[in-house]
């Protein structure tokens, strides 16, 4: 098996995801490789994406430098041959990183700034996204009033987030902790999405996960604003009421939407033109962000 799709490292393993593999460095510090699996309904294909690994880490990094000011985030400046084997670390070259040890928090922070995908649905059902009462007769990818937070369960590999109240936010880590997850979620969003938007690139909607360094301080971690976590539009194509194209894996889901599957394991076999084009997009948007 390719070492894009699953690595094999002399260090141990800590934790297998859906698209990262972490391995152990020491007490303080581990290794984050970003593999080329491919992840949809929360279901890990057969089949990797050509180059998304070394895509999702330049984005991440790209948006960790811009966002620095706003939250500390678990980047370090220990290169890759500080930790690894020569052969091992020119073969994980543009898609590891090291970084700080953290206390994961349980959730996801979400915040959307367009009513599509999942809070659509919700929407649809309730005039609401996460207890979050919106206003009526909103259409397809409308544009909020203001970004809203809607944070989510984390869910084991194979099973599927949840959307969650903050009142559960504030229940599963505390009041005081839940606030500045939210406030922090909230301020990178709007920051990024100015930045973004002078670029032609509507986001439309992300998530964040965050954890505790050893002196209990919110620290970004995992990735940031990739086409993994997040929904990029261009805004030359954006129409109200439409569903917009974007720079992301949406046209497998699209695809996986047309076939008689019930999401779970095992994925079916996607067309090579399919994968093929959803590496095109992310090579698309990795090219106008990082320019």
């Amino acid at each position: 098996m390719s070492s894009h799709f699953q690595s094999d490292l002399s260090l141990p393993l800590i934790h297998q995801g859906k698209v990262r593999d972490i391995y152990d460095i020491d007490h303080q510090y581990m290794l984050i490789v970003a593999s080329d699996r491919l992840s949809a309904f929360d279901v890990i294909f057969e089949q990797p994406i050509a180059g998304k690994g070394k895509i999702l880490t330049e984005i991440a990094n790209f948006w960790f430098d811009k966002t620095k000011h706003i939250v500390q985030n678990h980047l370090t400046t220990i290169s890759l041959d500080e930790v690894l084997k020569a052969d091992e670390a020119e073969m994980l070259s543009g898609r590891a990183i090291v970084v700080k040890k953290l206390k994961p928090l349980p959730i996801e922070a979400v915040v959307r700034g367009y009513i599509i995908g999942s809070g659509w649905k919700e929407y649809q059902g309730s005039q609401s996204v996460c207890g979050i009462a919106l206003p009526a007769n909103l259409r397809l990818a409308e544009r909020l009033e203001k970004p809203i937070f809607t944070p989510s369960s984390k869910a084991a590999v194979g099973e599927h987030d949840a959307n969650i109240s903050f009142e559960e936010v504030e229940t599963l880590i505390g009041a005081n902790l839940a606030k500045q997850v939210k406030d922090a979620s909230l301020k990178i969003y709007s920051f990024a999405s100015k930045l973004a938007l002078e670029k032609g690139i509507i986001i439309a909607d992300t998530k964040f996960e965050f954890g505790l360094d050893s002196s209990s301080q919110l620290t970004l971690m995992d990735e940031v604003l990739t086409p993994d976590s997040s929904r990029f539009w261009s805004l030359s194509d954006y129409i109200p009421g439409t569903s917009p194209k974007s720079f992301d894996k949406q046209i497998i889901r699209d695809y996986l939407e047309t076939l008689d599957w019930n999401k779970a394991p095992p994925a079916p076999i996607i067309p090579q033109k399919i994968m093929s084009q959803a590496a095109r997009k992310y090579k698309d948007i990795q090219s106008i962000l990082c320019s």
